[in-house]
């Protein structure tokens, strides 16, 4: 590798620096610099945050705080406030009612401004601080609450370097003389790689660990779960469910079927770009079943936001926030816009909702 010499003059071994070494810190300077001039700051890991945010957010504002809060079986106290839980906003403010509503509404707050893309900067930490409050200090969190507060702290290095004003603008380009800008981009995109390794391990976890499970290996599971009196399909589509279930085929279907997607998913940490759009879009119509059948909407949500940073590459920009704004513009002036003119003004932005993909040396992001 050329990382050692094997003699020096004196005929003892030396270290490291001949041509070697330096060719491979320079090979690694050059594939460095190449990643930090695509900028990571694009509104892919914006839609993340929405969809993160609107987990919690739906929870929050359709399940009163007298349901949050209750006293459970080794939970006397409530909020709980042992260890690290006391740093959540629920154990901060007073603990009457009306103190916990208070929690709530400024939670609510919060939330909103992170789902409507304002100031990542400044509202990257108020995020993490409360997703990791409802998962610490609430009797029951689900799964999805838990995966939030990991995902927004792991977000953290992303959001705290994006210095633009909402998360759906178009990315900013980085200098070749800016140092300080690229080194941030590194860190984000350094960032990026741990949140889908993450992801993909998460997704590795649950297909694999469900099948010690006699009911998932012999592919009857979903027949005792689609009929549970909690998690249960809902009364308007049990009997489709029940039919199915019936049969040999329908249930080990039903059962199995997840199981394939997450195990697929979690190859998407390796595939190729071409590909992960069709993952990308089996593991939202699986989550989407999931929060259908089994009323775990806010879990389908934060399972979206996750899915969109494993599969969607950051500098490969969604389409629809420039097309809702778009016609949002048009209702504000009264449809006066021609669609030659926004024909002309999408040909203008092209280059900002396709970022190159300078450190992949692709020259068309979709192709790859």
């Amino acid at each position: 590798m050329g990382l050692v010499r094997f003699r020096r003059e004196d005929g003892n071994a030396g270290q490291g620096g001949g041509p070697g070494g330096g060719m491979l810190t320079a090979r690694l300077g050059e594939f460095a610099t190449r990643i930090g001039s695509v900028s990571p700051w694009t509104n892919v890991y914006g839609v993340a945050r929405t969809l993160l945010a609107l987990g919690t957010l739906s929870t929050l504002a359709a399940t009163g705080t007298d349901s949050l809060f209750l006293p459970a079986q080794g939970v006397p106290d409530y909020p709980k406030c042992d260890g690290a839980s006391a740093i959540g906003i629920y154990c901060l403010v007073p603990g009457s009612s009306a103190g916990l509503e208070l929690g709530r509404v400024i939670s609510l707050a919060v939330l909103a401004l992170v789902a409507i893309g304002w100031r990542p900067r400044l509202t990257a930490l108020p995020h993490w601080w409360i997703a990791f409050s409802f998962q610490a200090n609430v009797t029951a969190p689900d799964g999805g609450d838990q995966i939030t507060a990991v995902i927004a702290l792991l977000l953290l290095p992303l959001a705290l370097t994006d210095r633009r004003r909402w998360h759906w603008q178009a990315p900013q380009a980085i200098a070749e003389a800016d140092g300080r800008t690229t080194g941030m981009a590194l860190i984000a995109w350094s960032a990026s790689l741990v949140i889908r390794v993450q992801v993909a391990g998460l997704y590795l976890q649950s297909s694999v660990a469900k099948l010690s499970h006699t009911e998932w290996a012999d592919g009857t599971s979903l027949f005792y779960w689609l009929r549970d009196a909690y998690f249960g399909a809902p009364g308007w589509i049990a009997p489709l469910t029940d039919a199915v279930t019936r049969t040999s085929l329908g249930v080990a279907a039903l059962t199995w079927g997840p199981l394939v997607i997450e195990f697929a998913v979690m190859l998407g940490l390796f595939a190729k770009r071409s590909v992960r759009p069709y993952l990308l879009v089996a593991g939202l119509v699986l989550h989407a079943f999931i929060g259908l059948l089994m009323g775990l909407g806010s879990f389908a949500l934060a399972m979206f936001g996750c899915l969109v940073l494993l599969l969607r590459p950051l500098d490969e920009t969604f389409h629809f926030p420039d097309r809702l704004a778009g016609l949002w513009h048009d209702l504000r002036n009264g449809g006066r816009l021609t669609r030659a003119e926004r024909t002309a003004d999408d040909t203008d932005d092209e280059a900002d909702r396709h970022p190159v993909a300078v450190a992949r040396g692709i020259s068309d992001p979709a192709k790859g």
